[in-house]
């Protein structure tokens, strides 16, 4: 048997010779063999693509032994003196996890280090085998291949003996894992008992990347990744608008118009069409019908890395129903095209003489071209024809795959209050009306409770609607006579519209207004009788109120995008704090969505929100590995938001109105765990969750950067509250606020969904997560674990006062006793100590820190150890689809119940998960302020007697409620802005 180690890159290494780079070779240790590759110089990112072989002795011994890849920094090429080479990590691969040929894929493994002080980073790109195709035996005195060095047996025993506890060894998943979970338990480090053959377990691990189709276990891990973008190549300040993205050259064509035409037909005019072919790539205009002097104004781009021919050609034809007559046509060579850099002035067309085919005299008219190479910073970008579509040909499917920016619609509550009415008149004579109040807008509609009989009812309720401008429809108001259960005859009716209702941003009072109510007709009713009525006497009073101290939720708070009022400013005390840019480059091995022309394919875009601005990338056509590389910048006016990006497969390009567009995965990014000024590089795994379980559907890559431009003001919101004002002194109750977060998401849908190209109706649910406050029991087991991970805490403080109590160990317990006594006989030092402490566990878990944003977790989501009945259930529709009606009341009442239990474990879980936070710099601002104030606590308490720090406290709870505000206090205000784990799940 032989086994090959296939090295084939590396990424993101540790600079190692002084200058800000490496020289790295890989060595591959093996049954007291060793290989190694070539060095490549000056490269932190190398690429060897080399094969290692190496016998193996014994086959049935395989799955114990341990394959050891080393990466070095080659010092002797760059000095000629003999140095030891600098260690730039390693990786231990099990010999269980060593596949035939046939099953083999490529996986990528994070570098370890080699003690507690190495400095280490990037991973490793390995595929590794074993097969049976034994090369013919070399004599014994044949040459050493170069590189080829036997290890003695000693320093083997050695070097396992002293690495075995510090390394990771990865190992295949097990075979015999149960289905449904998306990995198997192999995957994190077991073996089946079969082949527990070892004396030691050695420690498990996970791979870094995202196993493509067809590969094995996924892991569902950030990884941090290195494209050639210009933050990242010029240390120093960018220049470049679009510095977050790879460039990409394009050819441009601006067809702007003809003249002078000849007449092709027989009435003596012409249907003119231009076509712009370069290559096998064709771009085509629409046609004018018996126009000479026809105006196109159409942009055609063509992309550089599909150059097909030197030569780009201009064809003006002529439409006609058998066969299109060629009228002429310009050549350009496209070495000879000019580069347009922004921000230039546009490029400017130029009339051209049109040529005959051959070329060699003109023939009749003009067209007037402008030809330039760009990159998709040009302002034609958005709007041009790509090479990328050209296997479409209706004009919609072009329309549909195009960038674009999209605002949501200013959304207001509306506070309707209906007081009372007069003069109600029943149907019926003699009969005193039993009256209720229909309101209605648009889709929403509410109804007060019936007030018993009498024709001056008084209603005093409030009710809250959701309205966007522009104001489409108008409010009615309909008085009803309750006659039974569920049957009631209209008293009165009246349109108002929207347009003059008085606003406020407080909780002043508006005023109400009487309004006479419009008896109804009946549809047989003559015009005679209607002019013989006697004037209809019968009023309402109202009171109509717009409200815009309140931010109208349309996602959930746990990852808000925008916390701001609808009227902010008028309220807004500062302008934006900072920049938030982000650039989608690519997306990688993403899962075919549909079949077309007979093979899988995906037609990829994506979409990013954040506050009310949305953004649409183009649709990259027919590509499993898109390559996008567009920015977008958003303001930000407060950094605990959070901005989602998801990815859709486009279902509108092939014509049918019944298509939808696909959700193929989402990343969420809280901004608060976001350093200021530093690029975030890295690919997030693409997830979706099916009723067989979690699911890869590939890996997005982003560049994200979050810039400051006021730190002061940044600081001082975490003291502000989280919400606008008026959602504290005019709370809304739950129930309300989950009614109208539904009736907003479904405005913003209604109105995104009529602009062109549409963003679909599924796009913004999903965007929006319209489905997160429905029952699930994989949410609730999830929350649950949340609960039991912040109370886990308390649980080991007090077995630690166990161990403490029963002198498990005698030296701790002796510690804790003169601890003990020092702050009972000294009780001013209990408060510095405490503070102190919690100042050094800061400091000390700075070195622990998060390098990167967090994403949704699918180990913490449940989504990996779900039952398929569970997750079945979860994406049941709502009602459900049961068998019986009284199934199906008590199944939705269940889960109506179970959702407002699951979201008050929710809850419990976020406060616990906010306190950990204080110390865990997963927010580095909110803790760099939590530990100077603890420092500054430590100095306060200590100089300031005992007494009087706690005299100062208790007559500050105890103060006199003229003294106290409705509003939350500072440090509640920083404690809820202190992130939670919520915005991590799925």
């Amino acid at each position: 048997m032989k086994l090959v180690v296939e090295v084939l890159d590396s990424s993101n290494l540790m600079p190692k010779d002084g200058h800000g780079s490496a020289s790295p070779f890989v060595e591959v240790d093996f049954e007291n063999q060793r290989q190694r590759t070539q060095t490549k110089q000056k490269d932190l990112n190398p690429s060897w693509n080399e094969h290692l072989e190496f016998q193996v002795g014994d086959p049935n011994a395989l799955p114990d032994r341990t394959i050891d890849v080393t990466v070095y920094n080659d010092r002797k090429a760059s000095s000629s003196e003999r140095h030891h080479n600098n260690f730039l990590g390693r990786v231990r691969i099990s010999g269980a996890s060593v596949v035939p040929e046939s099953e083999a894929r490529l996986n990528r493994f994070p570098l370890d280090k080699r003690g507690l002080f190495s400095h280490i980073r990037g991973d490793i790109a390995l595929k590794i085998y074993h097969t049976f195709d034994f090369p013919t035996q070399k004599p014994p005195n044949a040459e050493i291949p170069m590189g080829s060095v036997p290890m003695q047996e000693e320093t083997v025993k050695k070097k396992s003996k002293k690495e075995k506890e510090g390394s990771r060894v990865f190992q295949k998943p097990a075979a015999s894992d149960p289905p449904g979970f998306g990995f198997g338990l192999g995957f994190f480090g077991f073996k089946p008992m079969e082949e527990k053959k070892a004396e030691a377990p050695l420690p498990q691990a996970k791979l870094m990347q995202l196993a493509m189709p067809g590969g094995g276990g996924p892991s569902f891990e950030v990884r941090e990744t290195a494209p050639k973008i210009e933050a990242l190549l010029k240390r120093g300040k960018s220049t470049s608008a679009y510095d977050l993205v790879e460039q990409m050259q394009y050819l441009y064509v601006h067809v702007a118009k003809a003249r002078d035409l000849p007449a092709m037909d027989v009435s003596g005019s012409c249907d003119p069409y231009v076509e712009v072919k370069l290559g096998n790539y064709k771009g085509q205009t629409k046609h004018f019908e018996k126009n000479l002097n026809p105006v196109w104004n159409q942009v055609f781009a063509f992309s550089k890395e599909r150059f097909q021919a030197s030569v780009v050609e201009v064809v003006l034809k002529d439409k006609d129903v058998v066969k299109d007559d060629f009228v002429g046509r310009v050549l350009f060579e496209v070495g000879e095209v000019p580069t347009r850099v922004p921000p230039d002035s546009p490029m400017a067309p130029q009339w051209y003489k049109l040529q005959e085919k051959s070329g060699e005299r003109k023939t009749k008219g003009e067209i007037m071209l402008a030809v330039w190479m760009g990159t998709q910073a040009d302002e034609a970008f958005p709007n041009a024809w790509h090479s990328d579509a050209a296997v479409l040909a209706t004009h919609e499917g072009l329309m549909n795959t195009r960038s674009r920016v999209y605002v949501a619609p200013k959304l207001w509550y509306l506070r309707v209050s209906v007081l009372e009415a007069q003069d109600l008149v029943a149907s019926e004579k003699g009969r005193v009306p039993e009256a209720t109040v229909r309101v209605q807008l648009g889709n929403q509609e509410q109804r007060t409770r019936p007030v018993g009989r009498t024709i001056n009812p008084a209603f005093q309720e409030d009710m809250l609607f959701i309205a966007a401008q522009p104001y489409e429809d108008r409010l009615m108001i309909m008085v009803e006579d309750r006659i039974g259960p569920g049957k009631a005859e209209l008293i009165g009716k009246i349109a108002i519209p929207l347009t003059g209702t008085p606003s406020r941003i407080d909780v002043v009072s508006t005023p109400s207004r009487w309004f006479s109510l419009e008896k109804p007709t009946s549809v047989t009713e003559t015009e005679a009788e209607k002019k013989k009525e006697v004037k209809f006497a019968s009023r309402i009073h109202l009171r109509l109120c717009l409200e815009g101290g309140y931010h109208v939720l349309d996602e959930s708070t746990h990852y808000s995008s925008d916390l701001r009022a609808t009227q902010h400013r008028l309220l807004a005390k500062y302008p934006a704090i900072g920049v938030l840019e982000i650039g989608i480059i690519s997306a990688n091995g993403l899962v075919p969505m549909k079949n077309r022309g007979g093979h899988q394919t995906t037609d990829a875009y994506c979409v990013a929100k954040y506050g009310p601005k949305w953004v649409r990338t183009r649709t990259i056509v027919d590509s499993l590995q898109p390559r996008w590389n567009e920015q977008y910048t958003w303001e930000v006016y407060d950094p605990c938001t959070v901005v989602t990006i998801g990815v859709f497969d486009n279902g509108h390009l092939d014509g049918g109105s019944d298509n939808r567009d696909r959700s193929i995965g989402k990343v969420r990014i809280r901004l608060s765990t976001l350093d200021t000024e530093r690029v975030y590089a890295r690919a997030y795994p693409l997830i979706a969750l099916q009723p067989s379980g979690v699911k890869p559907m590939g890996e997005l890559h982003l560049a994200v950067r979050f810039t400051c431009t006021s730190f002061v003001n940044m600081m001082h919101l975490y003291s502000q509250p989280l919400l606008p004002k008026m959602h504290y002194l005019l709370p809304l109750t739950v129930g309300q606020l989950e009614n109208l977060r539904f009736q907003a998401m479904q405005i913003v849908a209604s109105r995104l969904d009529r602009m062109e190209p549409p963003l679909r109706k599924e796009v913004v649910e999903y965007m929006l997560d319209s489905r997160s406050h429905m029952w699930s029991l994989r949410r609730a087991k999830a929350n649950f674990q949340r609960v039991v991970s912040v109370l886990s805490g308390i649980a080991g403080i007090s077995r630690w006062f166990e161990d403490v109590c029963n002198w498990r160990n005698p030296v701790t317990t002796i510690l804790f006793h003169v601890v003990f006594l020092i702050l009972v006989w000294h009780p001013e030092l209990i408060l510095p100590t405490l503070f102190l402490y919690m100042f050094l566990v800061g400091i000390w878990n700075y070195r622990f820190r998060p390098r990167h944003p967090p994403h949704m977790d699918v180990r913490l989501s449940h989504a990996d150890r779900s039952h398929p009945d569970e997750l079945d259930e979860e994406m049941d529709t709502f009602p459900t689809s049961k068998a019986t009606d009284i199934v199906r009341m008590r199944y939705d009442r269940l889960r109506s119940v179970a959702g407002r239990v699951q979201t008050v474990a929710g809850d419990l879980a976020t406060q616990g998960e906010r306190a950990n936070a204080l110390l865990s710099w997963r927010d580095p601002r909110a803790t760099a302020i939590f530990v100077m104030f603890c420092l500054f606590t430590v100095v306060f308490v200590y100089a300031t007697p005992f007494q009087v720090v706690a005299v100062l406290v208790g007559l500050y709870l105890l103060r006199h409620p003229r003294f106290r505000t409705k509003l939350p206090s500072a440090p509640l205000n920083f404690y809820r802005r202190l992130p939670a784990q919520s915005d991590r799940l799925i």
